[in-house]
């Protein structure tokens, strides 16, 4: 198999969310798109302790034609949504939501996270194709005890699958398009370099955020903190070949490109301009259901 190379990396860049610091480094002034994945944040935030859970966090808001997905690296999450679902996620765990024809979510701290004062999540916006856009929504909780992984050669790194198959594993989550995402962590102390490989799928796009630590990549050098490195598409089964120097923790994002025209705004992600239109209308007229927080 051929090494995957390096085509660019992205840097986070710290925006505002509403009042919330977060860092990004996708989508950029020049990229878009990893295609299919359109946005990744990366929040890092301290919990004022005076509030209650309720009155923090992000508050209800709508989604259609995309899968938000989030990690949580510390803390907890409380997802609820107007379909019913109220789920809180703990370290390590993911919340994987389908948006499907339109639903309004929130995502608040839970009162143990304000305890806590601490929160780092990630979160990830997934592209839909066209012909699943209008599907009914699906929420999907994936607790990290029940996640299938696999230890590198000396066992220093723990990998985790999230979404796809990998190494005849496959993960419990439903997809709308073809995706392999793994989520890496290194706990241990290092005494030399931890080598790491992961087979990619022919024809995928693929892309590594390095949340904390270090990682040095084959063939290019060491990948900073907070960055995002995207490598070259190959149209045969490749190879990631990274080796990790200390305690260190990545996600690795991989999919097979949707190709279709993104047309976006806010909360909509859909095709074209008339689709939004009706996004917005369709919110509007309470269409995407309403979330009532208890």
């Amino acid at each position: 198999m051929k090494p995957l190379k390096v085509k660019y990396t992205l840097p986070a860049i710290e925006v505002d969310m509403g009042g919330m610091p977060i860092k990004q480094p996708l989508p950029t002034m020049n990229v878009e798109q990893v295609d299919p994945f359109l946005l990744l944040h990366h929040a890092a935030i301290k919990l004022p302790k005076h509030r209650k859970a309720i009155h923090a966090g992000v508050g209800p808001h709508p989604h259609r034609g995309f899968s938000p997905v989030t990690f949580v690296i510390d803390g907890e999450v409380h997802h609820r949504d107007s379909r019913g679902n109220s789920q809180v996620a703990s370290e390590g765990d993911v919340q994987w939501m389908h948006a499907g024809a339109g639903i309004v979510h929130s995502e608040r701290p839970s009162e143990k996270a304000m305890e806590h004062g601490r929160q780092e999540i990630i979160q990830l916006w997934v592209n839909t194709p066209a012909a699943n856009k209008m599907n009914q929504p699906d929420y999907q909780y994936l607790a990290k005890d029940k996640m299938n992984s696999f230890s590198s050669v000396n066992d220093l790194v723990t990998t985790r699958l999230i979404a796809g198959n990998y190494e005849g594993q496959k993960s419990e989550i439903r997809t709308q398009s073809e995706l392999l995402i793994l989520w890496a962590n290194a706990e241990k102390d290092f005494d030399a370099l931890e080598h790491v490989e992961y087979q990619i799928p022919a024809n995928y796009n693929c892309a590594v955020y390095l949340i904390n630590g270090a990682l040095r990549i084959s063939e290019h050098g060491l990948l900073e903190e907070e960055n995002l490195c995207v490598f070259e598409s190959l149209s045969e089964e490749s190879v990631l070949k990274m080796d990790v120097t200390e305690n260190t923790q990545f996600l690795i994002l991989s999919g097979k490109p949707i190709d279709e025209k993104v047309v976006s705004q806010g909360p909509f992600v859909m095709n074209n301009e008339t689709q939004i239109m009706e996004a917005m209308r369709d919110y509007q007229m309470g269409k995407m259901g309403i979330l009532i927080e208890e």
